[in-house]
C-alpha cells in the first residue's frame, strides 16, 4: 500500500502533463511546419498570454479578482508590439519590442523591477523564435524545440527515477542534480544527431548542451518568481502544467541564448 501511494505521488501528474504536452506539441509542430504568419501569430499569442500571467502574478495582491486590468493591458501591448516588430528591420523592431515593458513600468501597481527583465526576455524570445524560423527553416527550429523538450522530459524522468541531491530546494523542491545532468546528456545527443544528419560542425554538441542549461535557467528563474509571489503555477490554463509561462519558461531561456550565439559565432556551426 505504501509503495502504491508513493508511486502514485511520484507519477500522479504524469497523465495530465502528457495529455497537455501532446496537444501543445501537435499545435506547435503544425505552426512550425507552416512557418510564416501562422507561426508568428502563434508565438505572439503565446507571448501575450505569458505577459498576462507574469503581470497577474506580480500584481495579484493589488488585484484580488485575478484577471486584473493592468495585466490585460500589458499583455495586449506586448502582443501588438510583436506583430509590428515582425514587419520591421531589427534596428526599428528592438525599440518597438521594449516599448510595452517601458509602459508596464507605469501601468503595473507593484513589482515592476521583477517584471522588467522577464518582460524583455519574453518579447525578445518571441521575436528571436520567429527570426530563427525565417532564417534557418523548420529543421533548425525543430532542433531548438527538441533540445528544450528532451531537457524537460529526461530531467523529469531521471529526477523521479534516480532522485538524489536537490539542485536548489528552496526555489524548486523537485529538481535534482540527476535530472539536471540527464537533461544535458540528452541535449548533447540531440546535437550529435544533427551533426551526423546534417554534417554540422561538432561544436553543435556544445551549443546544444549550453541551450539545455539556458532552458533550465529559464525554468529556475520562473520558479523563483513564483516562490517569491507565493503561487504554485503562473495560471491554470494547462492541466498538469499550470500556465503557458510554466510550460515555455525553458524555451525563453533557450531562445535568448540562441540570439547571443547567432551574434557571436557561426550558426549553424560549419564542419571542421
Amino acid at each position: 500500500m505504501t509503495g502504491e501511494a508513493g508511486s502514485s505521488g511520484r507519477w500522479g501528474d504524469l497523465v495530465p502533463r502528457f495529455g497537455a504536452a501532446t496537444v501543445l506539441a501537435s499545435l506547435a509542430i503544425v505552426a512550425m511546419w507552416a512557418g510564416g504568419w501562422t507561426f508568428r501569430l502563434m508565438i505572439a499569442a503565446i507571448c501575450s498570454v505569458m505577459l498576462w500571467e507574469l503581470a497577474r502574478m506580480l500584481t495579484r495582491a493589488a488585484n484580488p479578482q485575478g484577471w486584473g486590468e493592468p495585466a490585460l493591458v500589458v499583455a495586449g501591448l506586448g502582443g501588438v508590439a510583436l506583430l509590428v516588430a515582425y514587419l520591421l528591420p531589427p534596428g526599428f523592431a528592438l525599440p518597438v519590442l521594449l516599448a510595452p515593458v517601458m509602459a508596464a513600468i507605469s501601468i503595473l501597481p507593484r513589482n515592476r523591477s521583477v517584471f522588467i527583465p522577464f518582460g524583455v526576455m519574453i518579447l525578445l524570445a518571441g521575436w528571436g523564435l520567429a527570426a530563427l524560423r525565417v532564417d534557418f527553416g523548420f529543421v533548425w527550429m525543430a532542433w531548438l524545440a527538441a533540445v528544450v523538450i528532451v531537457t524537460d522530459v529526461f530531467g523529469y524522468f531521471a529526477g523521479r527515477l534516480l532522485g538524489g541531491p536537490k539542485f536548489w530546494p528552496r526555489v524548486s523542491p523537485k529538481k535534482t542534480w540527476s535530472g539536471t545532468v540527464a537533461g544535458w546528456v540528452a541535449s548533447g545527443f540531440v546535437g550529435l544527431g544533427y551533426v551526423i544528419w546534417l554534417d554540422a560542425g561538432v561544436e553543435l554538441i556544445g551549443i546544444s548542451v549550453a541551450i539545455s542549461m539556458a532552458s533550465q535557467m529559464g525554468d529556475i528563474a520562473e520558479s523563483a518568481v513564483k516562490r517569491r509571489m507565493g503561487v504554485k503555477d503562473s495560471s491554470s490554463l494547462l492541466p498538469g502544467h499550470g500556465g503557458l509561462f510554466d510550460r515555455f519558461d525553458g524555451m525563453l531561456g533557450a531562445a535568448i541564448l540562441l540570439l547571443v550565439v547567432e551574434a557571436v559565432a557561426d550558426f549553424p556551426p560549419p564542419p571542421l
